[in-house]
Parts: structure tokens; sequence; C-alpha cells
């Protein structure tokens, strides 16, 4: 019953992945069909980082107290009613509201689902978490691009196949929500570490800065920025899948390879290089350079999150996982912003000056934890 439930969850994580991601696959549909703004359609898709933020810190810190299932199942229950309002309400009323509402609902889906599979699996149910949430993320635009870019119904089928796959996840943890959340493995630690919030918060807070303000960067900026003819859903769900592909295939790399804690050092790393070849994109990046800053980004991406959660796994107390994993998902999440933040300042900064900036930000935090291990 456990391994079912622990698939549950992992079920559940991946849908919600899928609900909150596919959307900018739909971005070049509704641009197209409703006469929308690129600006107006990035504040929509950053908009669900807004409604994260109170779910992720007071869903994490509820079910520190209530348990996860009662905090998850509701908060995934909610991020489909979000996906459903989507699909009935297209004008940019309704797309702020139903993004806002799936915001909310993954909120308290991902913080509590992600202690949760730590709770039943210990470190391997961390690395698992973050591996589903990430191919929620890569296979939610993939798929929704493919349909987006090949059906009659551009814009209903997304919703519609999102809604359902999650509606299966929400009725399988139902069925198996009433197993113990604490497994042997982690109640046989809880004596033999030092736990420390202190500690889990200065090393994954960090590593949480360059987890999404990556992959937002290859999957929604990037593709604004090709030529006309190559614009459409199928590429930005390419974009989105390549990148976060990319970011589970090298967190499958880091796990064999034993990187441990250097995988941050990785990370950051690889997120500073990335920005710098943004940067030397520009406004028009040739081709070959956006499929290398897919990649670049997306292992950047893939090694800072699971830096993030193996240093909550290694030094977060049980009693408060939820809500320090709640913390470490909001610093994550404010990369949504990025995107947003690009397209109002460009007029005036343009496009390269910001990214010499987070370029040299993530060089130092790379460096910093590289000191820091060291010592």
């Amino acid at each position: 019953m456990t391994n079912r439930a622990f698939a549950s969850v992992l079920a559940v994580l991946l849908t919600t992945g899928w609900a909150a991601n596919h959307f900018a696959a739909v971005i070049p549909s509704l641009k197209e069909s409703e006469g929308l703004s690129a600006a107006l359609l990035d504040g929509v898709f950053g908009i669900y980082a807004l409604g994260l933020l109170p779910g992720l810190f007071f869903g994490g810190t509820v079910s520190d107290r209530v348990g996860r299932a009662p905090v998850v199942i509701p908060g995934a229950v909610v991020a489909t009613a979000g996906t459903v309002s989507l699909l009935l309400w297209h004008d940019s009323t309704g797309l702020l509201i139903g993004r806002l509402v799936v915001g909310i609902g993954a909120g308290l889906t991902i913080g509590a689902g992600t202690a949760w599979a730590a709770d039943l699996r210990g470190s391997v149910g961390t690395v698992l978490a973050g591996v589903f949430l990430t191919a929620g993320f890569a296979f939610g635009p993939l798929v929704s691009g493919i349909v987006g870019q090949f059906s009659s119904e551009p814009i209903a089928l997304p919703f519609i196949v999102s809604a359902v796959v999650s509606a299966v996840a929400i009725v399988s943890a139902v069925l198996w929500s009433r197993v113990p959340t604490t497994s042997s493995a982690t109640a046989a630690t809880t004596d033999d570490r030092e736990y420390s919030a202190t500690s889990a918060l200065s090393w994954s807070l960090p590593m949480s800065l360059w987890v999404f303000a990556s992959v937002t960067l290859a999957f929604v900026t990037l593709p604004s920025r090709m030529p006309t003819e190559l614009e459409g859903p199928l590429l930005s769900g390419i974009a989105a899948g390549t990148a976060l592909i990319t970011g589970i295939a090298v967190q499958t790399a880091a796990r064999r390879g034993n990187w441990g804690p250097r995988t941050g050092v990785a990370g950051a790393g690889l997120a500073a290089v990335g920005y710098l070849l943004v940067a030397a994109g520009g406004s028009h990046p040739p081709v070959w350079l956006f499929a290398v800053c897919l990649l670049v980004l997306g292992a950047a991406y893939g090694l800072c999150l699971r830096a993030g959660l193996l240093d909550l796994e290694s030094f977060a107390p049980p009693r408060i996982r939820g809500s320090l994993t709640g913390l470490f998902y909001i610093g994550t999440y404010l990369g949504f912003g990025l995107p947003v933040l690009l397209v109002l300042i460009e007029p005036s900064v343009g496009v390269v000056p910001p990214m010499l900036v987070l370029a040299v930000l993530a060089a130092v935090a790379s460096g910093a934890r590289a000191r820091r291990l060291a010592r």
C-alpha cells in the first residue's frame, strides 16, 4: 500500500506541474485568436506565481500540523478548477483569474506534496518528487504545443487534456491517502542527524533563485525572440520540453554520479553561463544559439532544483519540513516573474544588461557555495 501511496503522490505532482506550465504553449494561440498583447500574456503566465506564494507557505505549514493529504488533495482540486476556468473563460480577466487559481492550488500541492514524498521515501522521495514535478512541467507544454499546432481546437483541447489527467491523479491520491505519511527510513534517521532550519534555508535558498529564473527564460522569453516564421505553440512546447527534459536528465546524471552538494555549484555556474549566452544572442538569437541556451538553462534548472531539495532533506527538521519546503519553492517561483520583468524594463535598459547582472549574481552564488563546501 505504501508503494501505491507514493506513486499516487508522484502522479499528483506530475499533473500539477502539467497544469501549471502547459499554459506556455497555449500563449501563441491565445495571442493570435484573442488578439491579446505579448505583455499581457506574459503577465498572465507570471500571475500564477503570485497565487503560488501563499499556497506554498501556508500549505506547507498547515501540512506539518494536520497531515499532507488534507492539503495536497484539496490543492490539486483547486488547480484543476483553475484549469477548467481557463477552458471556459478566455478574455484578459478570465485568464488572469484562472491562472491565479491554478497558482493557489499548485502552491498548496507542490510544497506539501514534496514533503509527503520525503516522508514516505526519505531522500529518494525528495529527489523523485523533483523529477516528477519537472516531468509535468516538461510534458505539459510539449503535449499542449503539439495539440495546439495540429488540432482544430488549439485552445480548448490543451485545457481539457490537463483537466482529465489531473482528475485521474486526484482520484488515485484519494484512494491511497490514508497510508501513514512517515516512512520507517525517516523515523530511523530522526535521532541520527543534526537538523537545523537555519542550515536548511542557508544552503537551499541561494539555489532556489536560479531554478525557474533559468527555465522560464528558456521557454517564455527566448521563443518570443525567434524569427516570425518559427513562432507558434509547437516552438514554445518544444522549447519547454527540451529545457525541462534536460533538467530531468542532469538530475539523473547527478544521482548516478553521486555529485552530492557539488550539484548546486555546477547548477548556479551553468545558470551564469546560460545568461551570458542569452546576452550574446541579443534581441534576435540565431537558431543554433537558441538550442544551446535551452540545454544550458535546462541543466541549470535541474541541478539547482536537485541541490536545494537535497539540502532540505539533509537539514530540515521533519516536524517543519513542509514549511521549509514551501519557503524553498517560494524562492524558486520568484523566477516566474522574470519574463514579465524583462518585458517591462527592455525599453529603458535593453535586453543585454539584465542578463549580465544575472550572470554575475549566479556566478557569485556558485562560488560562494564552492567556498563553503571547501571549508
